[in-house]
């Protein structure tokens, strides 16, 4: 009987043991380095005035860069097939219609609208890219108002009850902490999701959201930490890289993560965020598993990226000799 139990007991602590390995993964190098600076491409803009503080967002056709400088309109429209520019909204200001600080910009698919966060105003806005198109003076409409307690900041739509993404709970004056939750825009009720990584106190991150594979991720930006749970807030894996520790630290890690197609594309710095090494120049390449495959060097600061799952590249905005580039994955992956 004694050694029946052992042997149980053994059984156990295997068991334990194989579950932590497949749900902590530690990545002690990442030097499989691709030098891709020529193969990435100037977007050229003529038409329109971008500042340095730009970001970009796919929605259906349409390229889409955000202008946070702008005095006047600060949403930019452009073709995403050949990217010619097409007509600019938004304007600057508290007036109707206005948008004071501008914020996520999110593609509903299903009723071709494109919702504008407005973080001044606390609304969201919603704007048919038609009507941009045909009416310079286009109002758009007030799709819903944000709670100032706990409020959506970056998400994917996935319907008008279901909603996933970052929310942000201010703490004090000068505090927040962001989670990873479910969003009902129709009643504007959020549910956080339930995993929190047990070791991290103070919290920052970039995260994506993907319902074809069943999944979202959390990519620490002071820690050297990728998190993968399924869309239920369950966990998947712990992705730990090289400097890994769970003290928060001046070293910047993850700026932008996006799922395409098989892959998980970071981009990652891996500078001191106090200087201008901070920002990333090249992007982690993992499988959906997490599984660490290859760096891509481009040799450019990165601001963000999106993916453009059409023609299969991801568009940058930049801080560098070229503003605006993309890169055409079939080359580099």
């Amino acid at each position: 009987m004694k050694n029946k139990l052992s042997y149980l007991l053994l059984i156990t602590l295997f068991c334990g043991c194989t579950q932590k390995t497949d749900t902590e993964k530690y990545q002690k190098s990442r030097n499989n380095i691709v030098n891709v600076r020529d193969k990435v491409r100037e977007i050229e803009i003529e038409d329109v005035l971008i500042g340095r503080t730009s970001l970009p967002y796919i929605a259906d056709k349409y390229l889409i860069i955000t202008d946070y400088e702008s005095p006047d309109q600060q949403i930019h429209l452009f073709d995403k097939n050949d990217f010619h520019y097409l007509a600019s909204t938004a304007y600057k200001g508290q007036g109707p219609g206005e948008i004071t600080i501008v914020g996520h910009v999110e593609y509903d698919k299903a009723h071709s609208r494109i919702y504008v966060t407005d973080h001044g105003k606390q609304k969201i806005f919603s704007y048919n890219p038609d009507s941009i198109l045909a009416n310079p003076d286009y109002m758009p409409d007030v799709k819903m108002e944000m709670k100032a307690s706990l409020f959506p900041d970056t998400y994917q739509y996935i319907s008008d009850t279901l909603c996933i993404g970052r929310v942000i709970k201010p703490i004090g004056t000068n505090n927040f902490k962001p989670y990873i939750a479910k969003w009902n825009m129709a009643t504007g009720e959020i549910e956080l999701m339930k995993y929190e990584h047990p070791d991290i106190k103070k919290v920052r991150f970039t995260s994506t959201v993907s319902t074809e594979h069943n999944m979202y991720l959390q990519c620490y930006s002071r820690h050297d930490l990728m998190t993968i749970c399924n869309l239920d807030g369950d966990l998947i894996c712990n992705i730990y890289g090289p400097d890994w520790t769970a003290d928060s630290s001046d070293i910047s890690h993850y700026w932008n993560v996006n799922v395409c197609g098989d892959k998980i594309i970071a981009s990652y710095s891996g500078g001191d965020h106090r200087t201008e090494a901070y920002y990333p120049t090249k992007f982690l390449v993992f499988n959906l598993n997490g599984d660490y495959l290859k760096t891509l060097e481009t040799g450019y600061r990165i601001v963000r990226f999106c993916y453009d799952e059409d023609n299969n590249r991801i568009i940058m905005c930049m801080d560098d000799d070229i503003q605006f580039g993309y890169l055409d994955l079939n080359e580099v992956i």
